[in-house]
């Protein structure tokens, strides 16, 4: 995908980026390649593939839930890595005020001086295992609109570290591939536990040659509060899962 397939193909779902944003999405490329070579961000570096695996595929969030176009959302991104979900969809939506959080500050670092560059505002970055960051007393606990996160573990998995930093009333929003399905038939019961409902899902496919790649956005309407319990100490989550 070419930056110019991708303002098109975007503008086919109703995002029509200004030339300024293009012009952002094309210096975050050059800095991810750039500093790629120094510190392990993604072992996608093609400018055709990071514009289609990791901007394109950042924005369907937008795709299955519209709000967050337009609205003034709250969003933390969970084990951001190089920024994604959460920095294109700053980019592309600039109205939405994002915390990222990451456990290396290597990585860290890199996203600082990214969002330095662009001139960004409304953009916190912290740096905190998931399982601490929104512990029973934390600011972060309950807090935020929309909890995402992308390829950073399964579902039931991604519950504990998510759903906790959800206000009720809020989203939980998980960005997964092809199996999606059985990734959240085995998380049902961790996700009642945390306080979440099942919503919807929202499939698609990635243009990717030669096959088109599924994806699958998974929402999780946050219900009621998360037990005070919950998220468990680092590592309980990813070693014994909630069933």
């Amino acid at each position: 995908m070419t930056p110019e397939e991708f303002k098109q193909a975007l503008a086919q779902r109703g995002i029509d980026l200004t030339s300024k944003q293009l012009d952002q999405f094309q210096q975050y490329y050059q800095q991810l390649v750039t500093v790629n070579k120094q510190v392990n961000l993604t072992r996608i570096t093609a400018e055709s593939d990071v514009y289609l695996k990791h901007f394109y595929d950042s924005l369907t969030g937008a795709f299955a839930y519209p709000a967050l176009k337009t609205e003034l959302l709250s969003l933390v991104d969970i084990g951001a890595g190089a920024g994604f979900p959460s920095l294109p969809l700053k980019l592309a939506f600039p109205q939405l005020k994002v915390t990222i959080v990451d456990s290396l500050n290597k990585r860290l670092n890199f996203l600082r001086d990214l969002i330095a560059d662009l001139g960004l505002t409304g953009v916190e970055l912290v740096h905190a295992r998931a399982e601490d960051f929104s512990k029973a007393k934390s600011k972060y606990r309950q807090r935020y609109d929309v909890a995402t996160a992308r390829a950073v573990a399964r579902m039931s998995v991604l519950a504990e570290y998510c759903l906790p930093t959800v206000k009720v009333g809020g989203l939980f929003l998980a960005y997964k591939a092809a199996a999606a399905d059985e990734e959240l038939e085995h998380a049902q019961g961790a996700i009642s536990k945390l306080g979440g409902k099942f919503q919807k899902t929202v499939s698609l496919t990635l243009p990717t040659q030669p096959e088109p790649e599924q994806r699958n956005l998974i929402l999780i309407d946050k219900v009621k509060n998360t037990p005070s319990q919950y998220p468990r100490r680092a590592g309980t989550p990813a070693k014994k899962p909630l069933q």
